[in-house]
């Protein structure tokens, strides 16, 4: 499977290395999708130990696991640096956090118990990749449970730009579906798929750009900042957009939220009592 190219993770990470401060200020909608996968997770019937949090950001899911499951080892990746750097503040005894690529996952084979990735996979161009790497990891009667963004979200904002000109200026999304069919490919079994949208409302385009910045996601997801595009062509922007606009509540903005399940690959072995992170990744825990 082909992997991403290096600029393109380095975009990844530098966006989220300059929002890592205030990240937890901003991230209600990731907040909420993370509360509802910690829900789902009473679905499941082992009791892990080994736990692996892909994308935890400033660690907030990883402390909420830790909770939940206070006698197991998390192991918390994030690509950014920074980030990685606000969880580790609060780094809990059983906790080792590492500055990882979800593409190249510093975990041995079949030794996770759960996998819980909150809304990572949409920064992935080929999620497949990421789905491999997972079932790589995973033992064979191990769980996956993720969020990710679907083709709707920020639908308004990619057809008012539709309206501008013919570039692509909104990530193009996995559809429920194909990534169903994608955990399939790699070797996971018994996959369930479903899908929840959400609609804010911001009173300019203005507020929803800036609501995107202070995630990081602002040059990743939507396109370059306003000040590079020139001021016809915001302008164009603008009264596209403004056609959406609801009375008494504003521009609608929907969130497409896609959840996954699977287990693992049923036909391996898990190795018994082995340590499922590198010696040289957990030297780099406390760096």
């Amino acid at each position: 499977m082909k992997l991403p190219p290096p600029e393109y993770q380095r975009k990844i990470a530098n966006a989220f290395n300059r929002v890592a401060t205030d990240y937890e200020t901003h991230a209600q909608l990731q907040q909420e999708i993370g509360e509802v996968l910690l829900e789902r997770l009473q679905w499941l019937k082992l009791q892990p130990t080994q736990i692996l949090d892909v994308g935890t950001g400033t660690g907030r899911l990883a402390r909420a696991l830790t909770v939940r499951y206070p006698t197991a080892h998390i192991y918390a990746i994030d690509i950014a640096l920074q980030m990685v750097k606000q969880a580790q503040k609060e780094l809990q005894i059983q906790q080792y956090v590492i500055c990882g690529d979800a593409t190249q996952l510093p975990i041995v084979d079949h030794s996770i118990d759960l996998i819980v990735s909150n809304l990572m996979l949409q920064w992935c161009p080929h999620p497949q990749v990421v789905f491999a790497e997972f079932a790589r990891v995973l033992k064979p009667q191990g769980a996956l449970f993720f969020s990710t963004f679907g083709p709707d979200t920020l639908k308004e904002l990619r057809q008012s730009w539709a309206q501008v000109d013919d570039k692509n200026h909104v990530n193009d999304f996995m559809e429920m579906h194909d990534l169903g069919d994608a955990l399939l490919q790699v070797g996971l079994s018994d996959p369930v798929v479903d899908v929840e949208r959400f609609e804010n409302f911001y009173q300019t385009v203005q507020s929803l750009m800036r609501y995107l910045k202070n995630l990081g996601a602002h040059s990743v997801i939507a396109g370059s900042p306003t000040g590079l595009m020139g001021k016809n062509k915001f302008k164009a922007l603008l009264s596209a957009y403004e056609t959406y606009r609801i009375p008494d509540q504003g521009l609608p903005v929907t969130f497409e939220i896609i959840y996954g399940y699977a287990l693992g690959s049923r036909n391996r072995s898990g190795r018994v009592g082995e340590t499922p992170i590198s010696l040289s990744q957990r030297d780099r825990r406390n760096s």
